[in-house]
C-alpha cells in the first residue's frame, strides 16, 4: 500500500550526544548515527506491528554534516510505503547546535530503512495495512 505523501513525519528519537559517543576527530561515530536511525525506524515500524520486526535493508546513507558532542540529535520518521510483510520507513536525522539562539539546525542525513514483520520462527507474516 502505498501512502500518500502528506503523512506527516513524527519525532521518533531526541537525543543529546554525548562524548563516550565521539570518533578520534572529536565527531560523533557514524556507526551511533546509523544505530539510532535503525531504532527510530522500528519505533515508527511499530505502529503497524506489534511482534517482531527485522531490518532487511537500510538504503544508502550519505552524511552531509558531522554531528557534536552536545549537539540536540531528532531522528523524524515517516511511514514511507506498507507491504504485505514489510514496512518501509524514511528516517531524517537533524542536529540542533547548542550554540547561539535560536539553535540552528542542520540536516546530517536521512534513509530509507525496510523492515519485515517476523514469528518466532523467523519467517515473514503479514503487517497491519493501517497504523495502530
Amino acid at each position: 500500500m502505498e501512502l500518500e505523501a502528506a503523512a506527516e513525519r513524527q519525532p521518533a528519537i531526541r537525543v543529546v550526544m554525548m562524548p563516550k559517543d565521539t570518533n578520534a576527530l572529536g565527531t560523533i561515530f557514524g556507526g551511533i548515527i546509523l544505530s539510532y536511525i535503525d531504532q527510530a525506524g522500528a519505533v515508527e515500524a511499530h505502529r503497524y506491528s506489534r511482534g517482531k520486526l527485522v531490518t532487511v535493508a537500510m538504503h544508502e546513507v550519505e552524511f552531509l554534516a558531522p554531528v557534536f558532542v552536545g549537539d540536540l540529535v531528532t531522528f523524524w520518521t515517516e511511514t514511507l510505503r506498507v507491504g504485505r510483510t514489510s514496512i518501509t520507513v524514511k528516517v531524517t536525522v537533524e542536529a540542533e547546535r547548542p550554540y547561539g539562539s535560536p539553535a540552528p539546525k542542520t540536516q546530517v542525513t536521512e534513509a530509507e530503512v525496510v523492515y519485515v514483520h517476523v514469528n518466532e520462527e523467523g519467517h515473514p507474516i503479514p503487517v497491519r495495512t493501517e497504523p495502530a
